[in-house]
């Protein structure tokens, strides 16, 4: 399984970014899909997660209300949809997957997930 993120950039703050993961290599498998972020000299935090067996949806309080995390139609691909974005929402982000048959409560660890991507700069300024 490959996962590979585009869409970040540059924005001005109160601006919007759509961020997009594509999945290779995808199995008729269910499984629960995140986007973390890191800021330079901090942790991987994480933001959002989402499970392709249903429409399950989860966002860490810094982000509720603001981003929005949703599935393609062939859920081979997911995407965050970042609003009134933030200086502070400044950081590369990572799109992780994990074959799993749930995606809940303690799915906010990188350590759940197995697979990631190279991640997508995104700059609010």
């Amino acid at each position: 399984v490959q996962l590979v993120e585009s869409g970040g950039g540059l924005v001005q703050p109160g601006g919007s970014l759509k961020l997009s993961c594509a999945v290779s290599g995808y199995t008729s498998r269910n499984y629960c899909m995140a986007w973390f972020r890191q800021a330079p000299g901090k942790e991987r935090d994480w933001v959002a997660n989402t499970y392709t067996g249903g429409s399950y949806t989860r966002y860490a309080d810094s982000v509720k209300g603001r981003f929005t995390i949703s599935q393609g139609a062939a859920k081979n691909t997911i995407y965050l949809q970042m609003n009134s974005l933030k200086p502070e929402d400044t950081a590369m982000y990572y799109c992780a997957a994990v074959i799993d048959f749930a995606c809940g409560l303690g799915y906010n660890s990188p350590d759940k997930y197995r697979y990631w991507g190279q991640g997508t700069q995104v700059t609010v300024s």
